[in-house]
């Protein structure tokens, strides 16, 4: 199961994905794993250019990135310039988060024009190293922890006892 992180400074989260999954789910699913993944992987980017305001380099609207990808694969300019601008975006999420970018954007469309699954694998190997270095483990709701959770010999505080508290 992919590994969620929350994005600092917003509500949203981020998930580490499995490159293998990003690669061989749209072959399984006739390709609509790949448009859910290529909008919430833009969805986490704008996400994250919201927390930082960087929205001009992170993007604003993944819908569009999706419609460019879809619709606009008709007339191919849209499609190859959605493709670049992720990795560009994925480019610049390395860099706001203090990674050296690593992701190359005409790789990723030779990749997408010959074998977009070996694409989406690079993509996400690449994003998941952003959401490491920057994101969080998500805020357990208070009750949700259980001292398996937790690990073997902890307790949770209700598990603890009262707590005292010394006034000198």
């Amino acid at each position: 199961m992919a590994e969620e992180v929350q994005i600092a400074g917003t509500p949203a989260k981020a998930k580490i994905r499995s490159p293998w999954a990003a690669a061989l789910l749209p072959i399984i699913t006739v390709g609509i794993y790949a448009l859910v993944w290529y909008y919430k992987i833009n969805r986490e980017m704008a996400d994250l250019g919201r927390a930082r305001g960087e929205t001009d380099e992170l993007g604003d609207s993944p819908g569009k990135s999706l419609l460019a990808i879809t619709v606009g694969a008709l007339i191919i300019v849209p499609a190859v310039i959605s493709i670049f601008n992720t990795g560009k975006r994925i480019q610049a999420a390395q860099r706001l988060t203090g990674i050296e970018p690593q992701m190359n954007g005409w790789l990723a469309i030779i990749m997408g024009l010959l074998i977009s699954p070996v694409l989406y694998a690079y993509e996400q190997s690449e994003l998941n190293k952003v959401w490491r270095s920057t994101g969080a483990p998500p805020a357990v709701e208070p009750g949700e922890a259980t001292a398996s959770d937790l690990g073997p010999g902890a307790t949770t505080p209700s598990q603890a006892g009262p707590e005292t508290t010394e006034f000198r």
